[in-house]
């Protein structure tokens, strides 16, 4: 400010003296002796090392893979209370922001059937409970047909209902593969937590969960293996609401099922 100093005694003067250095290019000053930066390497300085812990210099893996989280809340989990309570407190679906409820399970833990469903509904919204709406009245009656029911004490004539998803997807939408492998570390411990003597996949959602193929009306009535356990893929009492017609197979199916159970 050596032009600005001298002219102190008319502002107008020191103002435009300013203004001609700032033009100059002598718009700040930031250190002690002027740098030539004609003679500064070309490379950009690299930015001096800030001191952090080591956690903080290693993200956590699990922080950036909501996968990985669910996956390790799922394994934390020793028993089906604390399995519902590790998926009621998993806050990396968003499905679960639109939802009244978290749907966990029905039925007797210790039955040897576990029907896998595919996402609640409405009415299951509602309740918290899977499968009771209609389609839920309807697969009550086809089970019971062959003696089994989710009410039952009893662990030969008992049924266990959950679904992959907990949560309702808007508009009763399929639940998208992304939000089906993020829900995927529950459903397998769950069914480790039951170890189920017979695994049933009702619809395609249960279906590509467990096995990573679609096509349920191809792949319904024939046995398969998923988790190690026996698997019978059959279709969603929905689809039997809308296609009576397809009633016969499904009772095929569950005449199948009858036969494994003996």
């Amino acid at each position: 400010m050596g032009i600005a100093a001298e002219i102190t005694g008319d502002w107008h003067a020191a103002l435009a003296a300013l203004a001609w250095e700032v033009e100059a290019g002598a718009d700040e000053t930031i250190l002690d002796a002027p740098v030539n930066r004609y003679e500064l390497a070309a490379e950009s300085p690299k930015p001096l090392p800030t001191k952090a812990s080591p956690a903080a210099a290693a993200p956590d893996p699990l922080q950036a893979d909501p996968v990985a989280i669910a996956r390790s809340a799922a394994e934390g989990a020793s028993s089906l209370d604390a399995l519902r309570e590790a998926i009621a407190s998993f806050a990396h679906c968003d499905l679960k922001k639109g939802a009244r409820n978290t749907v966990f399970a029905d039925g007797n833990p210790k039955a040897r059937v576990l029907i896998l469903g595919e996402a609640p509904g409405a009415e299951e919204d509602r309740e918290g409970r899977p499968f009771v709406g209609r389609a839920g009245q309807l697969l009550d009656r086809m089970f019971a047909a062959i003696g089994l029911s989710r009410t039952s004490p009893d662990t030969e004539s008992a049924l266990y209902i959950t679904n992959v998803m907990p949560w309702r997807p808007p508009a009763n939408r399929d639940p998208s593969p992304a939000e089906i492998a993020l829900m995927l570390p529950f459903v397998e411990r769950h069914i480790a937590l039951v170890d189920p003597a017979v695994i049933v996949a009702v619809g395609n959602t249960p279906l590509f969960a467990l096995t990573g193929t679609k096509g349920i009306l191809r792949a319904r009535g024939t046995w398969g293996q998923a988790l190690g356990k026996p698997l019978l893929p059959m279709t969603h009492p929905a689809y039997l609401l809308r296609t009576p017609a397809a009633k016969r197979e499904a009772w095929a199916d569950l005449l199948s099922l009858q036969a494994r159970l003996r």
